[in-house]
């Protein structure tokens, strides 16, 4: 027996989002800068006889694509075919012939060397450099007064793996059991502070690119223009705010503004600053108070009234307001040194893991702590997914492409992306995009799923790195929180205590060292606007202070009976226990959960060869890492081979597989089917979490891993590598609808439950209604499970039953369709907000339904724009319109069902076009039915 919820959902948004054009002011276009990526540089290789033209910021890697020295990189087994460039040593030079002269001081300022680097110039040994994620700077005047040649500057790169496998040989050097050293491929990625991926994980290749991946400059003043910015801290708090805790909202604000600058020491600086809104109007300016000085840095601060500036809210929750804040910084004779803007928002965003208060407990509440985020005064609930490097070469993603996922984000209804650790820091431009368009990004720092070292150079270098971060993007409004890395406390602490008992004690300091002595006062000593805690997933913190180390006490696994703490993930490969409620983790919050799919027949043209255009080719699963190999062995078909039997599994379980004549069209029906699985996968535990808002745990968020694909490969993404919407995708944008109805369904007892969640922060009201059909849509009489018309109620950011019975043995294969229309006034609003969302649910798998053919039609009227897909034989399951290879389309829906007579008009966004709109004619209409067909 099959059965279905439908919800559609209409929603008028309350206030459209305020989106503002431009970007960020430079700091670095005065005369007195010259852009490294405009001089002509050169990569070599001597011993191999390589010597090519080079861009700056690069890798070698695409040096050497781009002069065709080697193949596309992503393109069939290349990761393996191209090895030898990561055990090689690069060298990137160029020739400073345009810097202008009479300057009294000349700097180099690096923004990212990616990461065993020597630097050079002129012949001389300027510095050795082991961090991808510091920013440099060095003095090279006397350098340049000396030098009598040509003035070349040369960068050399050396092989992160070699070099990591050297320092691990090191004579007592930390060690720690096999099984918390999270080796993916390249083994001693905890020895570097470089992108952890780099050295491969579970849904990307190894390729440990080596290069000057992010821009560069020379810097050069004189006395007229003493000091360059180089670094911005801008920290905008309510009077009295710390980090982790909950702020009054009554109180002013407090602007605090610090410049790090390069040049000589200024005495008795000032600092004045100049805060517009967008239409560039004066709403506030004036001196900077409680002025500290050290060499570098120049700190100040300001109190702003609490009316004199709007909002800014993540998208859905209110506008988007934005201001421009401009600092300049004076000498003690009044002289302007230097100036800086940075765009900035007036919002407070807290991760609240204090106890549950009696009060909330008296409702229903579960005891123990909260761990959910609240912006403005306001818990919410986090709808969102995991972010990955959207490239394995950090120097081709654009803000363009960083834009175009985010639309995808936006146009998805998620509000909260976790930027996930081990990747890289995002750039300015992502924060920029996220601030202009309401996504909430917590961010983490680069560690994750094995241990590290603390030793003090170490961990000197690690606070350089914090610290610089931090105080870059900490301005930016839509940055909601800072975890120390991923699967730390919950996974990598208990499998070293489980490995090694005795060595725990030591292993348990060494953590703390690292993620609460040294991470977390690079972050509160900096900021008062953000909370920190050491670990995603973690139970929280029992106590918290800011005077002494470790500053927050840990709680770790010390529970109480009954109580509920903390966030949760989850993977079960076990595809028979997928929809088992039960089997998902109760919690405060869900930061991690999915299951892999293939991507799309089209995505997967553009990088292997047609030759392994089958399920389980060479190609295939060789780019399939779930399982990782765990070592630099090519053959890893016996762990990949568990990933690809994974998919294959739950596929036949749970939807009839397909078996067609032709091998390519069998083969993109099985990568459908596998996309089929994770949606319906996803979809679940999305609803599961969502109406746990509603229940004693209380949970307010849901984020999926993960949002995007790096390479095309068997992933967890809902997009992949061309760009292309896989049916996650379309699936979580449905249930992240601001109010839906979800079944929940036990096999065992047959009981069947109905509920309405909002996430909203007014009460909603509406009727709902249900009615059963068979698969060739006629209605059915069934007794349990009818709703016709019920008044319901859901009140604020919570979950309504509507809906408890206990179905027949006899009820037969059929479909239920249950629509629930909500209509209501908001208080204290004259806008009716209408909602309608439409679910479906079936007691059996479709791989036993008897499903019909529902004698889909697809139309296009030029005119209009619009697609209609209409079902006129039978309910259509999982209804999916395929744009054609050359095009990358984004429909209003899709993956959906349709009922027997159902009419549905779909738009559309085009994300890539290469065949002249002609894809339009070729966009193609199938459902689940298809997978029974031979042709």
């Amino acid at each position: 027996m099959a059965t279905t919820l439908v919800l559609t959902l209409f929603t008028m948004a309350l206030q459209a989002p305020l989106v503002l054009g431009g970007s960020v002011a430079s700091d670095v276009s005065s005369p007195g800068i010259f852009d490294l990526s405009s001089s002509q540089w050169t990569l070599s290789n001597p011993a191999m006889g390589i010597s090519i033209p080079a861009s700056f910021p690069s890798y070698a890697h695409l040096d050497l694509y781009s002069s065709q020295v080697i193949g596309n990189p992503e393109y069939g087994l290349n990761d393996f075919n191209l090895r030898w460039i990561w055990k090689q040593n690069w060298t990137y030079t160029t020739t400073l012939a345009d810097l202008s002269t009479g300057h009294d001081q000349t700097f180099l300022l690096f923004q990212g060397l990616d990461t065993f680097t020597t630097i050079e110039l002129c012949g001389q040994h300027i510095a050795y450099t082991n961090n991808q994620f510091r920013q440099y700077y060095f003095n090279v005047t006397d350098v340049l007064a000396q030098c009598k040649g040509p003035l070349t500057l040369s960068l050399n790169f050396g092989s992160a793996p070699q070099i990591t496998e050297e320092i691990a040989k090191q004579p007592g050097q930390t060690d720690w059991p096999t099984a918390v050293k999270g080796l993916f491929e390249i083994p001693h990625r905890e020895f570097m502070r470089k992108e952890q991926n780099d050295f491969g994980w579970d849904w990307g290749p190894a390729f440990a690119p080596a290069g000057p991946w992010q821009p560069g400059f020379v810097v050069q003043l004189n006395r007229q223009q003493q000091v360059h910015p180089r670094n911005v801290l801008v920290d905008i708090y309510r009077e009295g705010q710390r980090n982790n805790l909950i702020p009054d909202q009554g109180k002013p604000w407090i602007i605090n503004a610090s410049i790090d600058y390069i040049g000589e020491h200024i005495d008795n600086p000032s600092l004045h600053f100049v805060l517009r809104d967008s239409t560039n109007k004066t709403v506030a300016d004036g001196t900077l108070i409680n002025i500290t000085s050290v060499p570098g840095i120049v700190t100040g601060s300001t109190t702003l009234p609490s009316d004199a500036v709007d909002l800014w809210w993540p998208v859905g929750m209110g506008p988007q307001t934005l201001y421009w804040l401009t600092v300049e910084m004076s000498d003690g004779n009044n002289n302007t040194v230097a100036s800086v803007t940075r765009r900035v928002g007036f919002r407070t965003i807290v991760l609240n893991e204090l106890p549950v208060p009696d009060e909330e407990i008296a409702i229903g509440v579960a005891p123990g702590n909260h761990w959910h985020f609240e912006i403005n005064g306001h818990p919410f609930f986090a709808k969102g997914s995991n972010f990955i490097p959207p490239d394995v070469f950090w120097p081709r993603v654009t803000p363009q492409r960083i834009r175009s996922l985010f639309d995808a984000v936006v146009a998805g209804n998620q509000n909260m992306l976790r930027v996930w650790s081990s990747g890289a820091y995002s750039p300015d431009f992502m924060f920029e995009a996220a601030d202009e368009m309401g996504i909430l990004l917590w961010s983490e720092f680069e560690f994750g799923d094995t241990l590290y070292p603390v030793d003090k150079d170490y961990l000197d270098n690690v606070y350089e790195e914090a610290v610089y971060q931090v105080r870059r993007v900490n301005h930016h409004p839509s940055l909601a929180y800072w975890a120390g890395g991923n699967e730390l406390e919950n996974l990598e602490l208990p499998t070293a205590k489980k490995a090694a008992p005795d060595d725990f004690p030591r292993i348990l300091a060494e953590y703390e060292k690292l993620f609460l002595s040294t991470l977390f006062p690079a972050v509160f000593e900096n900021s008062r606007s953000i909370s920190y805690a050491p670990s995603s997933t973690s139970n929280g913190f029992i106590s918290l202070n800011f005077t002494d180390a470790p500053y927050m006490q840990q709680r770790y696994n010390n529970l109480e009976p009954g109580h509920i703490y903390g966030e949760t993930d989850y993977y079960h490969y076990e595809s028979s226990v997928a929809f088992n409620n039960s089997a998902y983790p109760v919690g405060r919050f869900s930061n991690e959960f999915g299951y892999h799919s293939m991507p799309a027949l089209q995505t997967w043209q553009e990088y292997v060869p047609e030759s392994d255009l089958f399920f389980n080719s060479t190609s295939v699963i060789y780019r399939n890492r779930h399982y990782p190999p765990g070592s630099l062995n090519t053959t890893n078909y016996r762990n990949t081979s568990k990933g690809m039997a994974e998919m294959t599994i739950a596929a036949q379980r749970w939807y009839p597989t397909p078996d067609k004549t032709d091998s390519i069209a069998n083969f993109s029906a099985w990568c459908w089917t596998t996309q089929v699985f994770q949606a319906d996968y996803y979809g679940a535990q999305i609803q599961f979490y969502r109406r746990g808002s509603g229940l004693p745990q209380r949970t307010l968020g849901s984020l999926y891993w993960q949002l995007e694909d790096q390479w095309a490969a068997p992933t967890w993404a809902g997009i992949d590598r061309a760009g292309r919407w896989k049916i996650l995708h379309y699936r979580a944008r449905d249930l992240y609808s601001n109010v839906i109805i979800s079944p929940f369904w036990n096999a065992t007892t047959r009981e069947l439950e109905v509920w309405i969640t909002s996430d909203l922060w007014d009460k909603v009201h509406g009727t709902v209604n249900t009615q059963w059909y068979t698969w060739d849509g006629k209605e059915a009489n069934v007794d349990g499970g009818n709703l016709l018309g019920q008044d319901v109620t859901v009140g604020v950011l919570n979950s309504t039953q509507v809906l408890a019975t206990k179905l027949d043995e006899d009820v037969g294969d059929l479909v239920m369709r249950a629509d629930v229309v909500m209509t209501g006034k908001l208080p204290n609003s004259d806008k009716n907000i209408e909602f309608q969302h439409t679910n479906w649910f079936h007691t059996v798998p479709l791989s036993q339904a008897k499903l019909v053919d529902p004698g889909l039609t697809l139309a296009y009227d030029e005119e209009e724009k619009l697609f209609t897909v209409k079902a006129t034989s039978g309910v259509s399951a999982w209804t999916w319109l395929d744009a054609p290879a050359g095009a990358v389309v984004a429909f209003d829906d899709n993956g959906f069902w349709l009922g027997k007579g159902e009419t549905k008009k779909l738009g559309y966004h085009v994300i890539q076009d290469d065949t002249g709109a002609d894809w339009v004619k070729q966009v193609t209409i199938q459902s689940l039915w298809n997978n029974t067909l031979a042709d």
